[in-house]
């Protein structure tokens, strides 16, 4: 019985220490990436909960999606100036390659290692072929923080890992 409390209570523990990801295709990839084009991402927005905008919340989503994409292109750019395609294609066009458009949809910083409440991020990051204009892919990316956490854990340090995973599914 008192193993049977100490697996329990440990089991507890673990499930409490990892994040949550989940990923949602809005549209699945209609094609593979090609590696080593362009790629041009816009920086979206800065994310906001409730009456609270979350500076440099933008950057960081675009920096974590620039880092997955250097994975599989030399050629990888962030431009501060635009927020969607029409205008990556205006002022930023690539001949050959892709115009990436992340969206912050939420953005939930919480005092989780007192409150138990975890940080929730949810970002939609949608693929456009620069040739044909034509939507590639797009998906909603979403995570929850770990629930035993000491401090430290913020909704950007959410980012790396679902993204990087939906960034290498597409190749």
């Amino acid at each position: 019985m008192k193993n049977l409390l100490l697996f329990s209570s440990a089991m507890l523990l673990l499930t409490g220490c990892s994040a949550k990801y989940n990923t949602n295709n809005v549209q699945e990839n209609t094609e593979l990436l090609i590696k080593d084009v362009p790629i041009a991402i816009a920086k979206p927005a800065d994310g906001f909960y409730e009456t609270h905008t979350y500076a440099g919340s933008g950057n960081a989503t675009a920096t974590a999606i620039k880092a997955a994409f250097l994975r599989h292109s030399d050629n990888v750019s962030i431009f501060a100036d635009c927020e969607n395609a029409s205008c990556l294609r205006e002022h930023h066009m690539v001949s050959r390659g892709y115009y990436v458009i992340p969206q912050i949809l939420h953005w939930e910083d919480r005092a989780t290692e007192w409150s138990g409440i975890p940080d929730k991020i949810e970002v939609k990051i949608t693929i456009y072929n620069a040739e044909s204009n034509a939507r590639v892919a797009s998906a909603i990316i979403s995570g929850k923080s770990k629930w035993a956490t000491f401090g430290g854990d913020h909704p950007q340090d959410l980012l790396p890992d679902p993204v990087n995973s939906y960034i290498s599914s597409l190749y």
